[in-house]
């Protein structure tokens, strides 16, 4: 075999192994999913004060719809309060509050408008500030974009109290806006077969769970001990997650507790979010990367080893392999793997479409012929576009470290 073949056969392995992985996943996430189904947990016999912050910078085109929400929750009203954060906006989101606060003065809801000196500096210092004036023994997060459904309150705070071993609980958020265009129909089926399969997956088979940014709980002890937010994540999501497994702490995921939110409807608005999501998650592992050498941090270790995986070695082996293969075709280059990779492909293509769809299945109305046929177009260009976007993220952190530049966070727009 020449050097060219070898460096296909090792590319075709890597991908190979993780597809499997990802099998594995989606098989014990499917079984979670349909034990869950008979699942509810029971409320406790007194329910605890709860404080629900939001972060919200410009965000007035959404967020007297995520608040409202947020006061219909089936949760006692005098046990809960809602902090808005409304972070150094320059629209109309502190008037729009304003009018909330006035049209509810019965309800707990406050609003801390911050400017240019200690505001505007991510959601992380956001939420530093607004944990400052907390006052639940419990903490919940939602995004601006948020409207949760009834019963997500409730369910999150009955599931932590019933088990001391967790340290928060997650729910599942799904896309409102998956009907606007083809990418909303793309985001969804990602979330639900990318990210919620899953995590579920990892919870059922490993015990493990990441933090998603959105609808989850954590005790009120657990951010005090760890200090808060660090203000220089802007994955804060997955930072806290590994801190939180390092106190000892379990993360669960509850399918039940739903919250829907808004997902971007324009590739521009959508690659810079993603790429936000790229450099965070690579700021996370840089930070934890030790912790594979730590005996302390056998439940990190998974995780540390999973996403390496995902941005490193499958983003790898998938330039490689598409790139031979390209230049194969070309006539740029001669491997006689070609032929046998080819089939792998179609395979992966297969075996994609089907590990997909099956997926989707576990939430209503997603199962269609309709639903199918995108997934079978995700493959040859929603895919390919992540691909696009970890090596832009990948480039960019690489770049912001040589520079020496601090990384910003970017908002996602909002639509009306």
């Amino acid at each position: 075999m020449t050097p060219l073949d070898l460096l296909l056969l090792a590319a075709l392995i890597c991908i190979w192994l993780l597809l499997l992985i990802n099998v594995v996943l989606i098989v014990g996430g499917y079984r979670y999913y349909v034990q869950s189904e008979r699942y509810t947990p029971k409320p406790p016999e007194e329910y605890p004060m709860v404080s629900v912050m939001v972060p919200a910078h410009n965000e007035g085109v959404v967020i007297v719809r995520t608040v409202l929400s947020l006061l219909d929750f089936d949760y006692p009203p005098e046990r809960y309060e809602i902090i808005v954060i409304n972070d150094n906006s320059s629209d109309n989101s502190a008037e729009l509050l304003e009018d909330i606060q006035r049209t509810h003065p019965e309800r707990n809801l406050t609003v801390i408008n911050t400017g240019q000196q200690n505001g505007g500096k991510g959601k992380s210092n956001a939420l530093n500030i607004g944990f400052a004036q907390c006052s639940g023994e419990y903490v919940v997060i939602y995004d601006a974009d948020n409207t949760p459904e009834p019963a997500a309150l409730r369910l999150l705070v009955s599931e932590i109290c019933a088990d001391d071993s967790l340290g928060a609980v997650i729910g599942k958020f799904r896309t409102r806006n998956k009907e606007q265009n083809l990418l909303t129909r793309f985001i969804n089926i990602e979330t639900l077969a990318f990210q919620w399969m899953a995590q579920a997956g990892r919870w059922k088979l490993m015990g493990l769970c990441t933090i998603p940014g959105t609808n989850f709980i954590i005790r009120r002890k657990i951010l005090e001990e760890m200090g808060g937010w660090d203000i220089h994540a802007i994955a804060e999501d997955t930072e806290i997650s590994f801190r939180i497994y390092r106190m000892g702490y379990k993360i669960k995921f509850l399918p039940q507790a739903v919250t829907w939110e808004q997902e971007p409807q324009t590739l521009k608005v959508w690659f810079r979010q993603r790429t936000r999501w790229v450099k965070g998650n690579i700021y996370v592992l840089i930070k934890n990367l030790p912790l594979l050498f730590d005996p302390k941090a056998k439940k990190v270790r998974f995780d540390i080893l999973y996403f390496l995986s995902i941005y490193f070695l499958l983003l790898t082996s998938l330039v490689v392999s598409d790139g031979v293969l390209l230049l194969n075709m070309l006539g740029m280059v001669h491997t006689t793997l070609a032929g046998f990779s080819n089939m792998l492909w179609l395979l992966a293509i297969v075996l994609f479409i089907l590990g997909t769809y099956v997926t989707i299945t576990t939430e209503k109305g997603e199962m269609s012929f309709s639903n199918l046929l995108v997934i079978a177009v995700m493959y040859f260009t929603y895919s390919k576009l992540w691909m696009a976007v970890a090596v832009y993220g990948l480039l960019q952190y690489v770049k912001d470290k040589i520079l020496r530049r601090e990384t910003k966070w970017y908002k996602t727009e909002r639509f009306a």
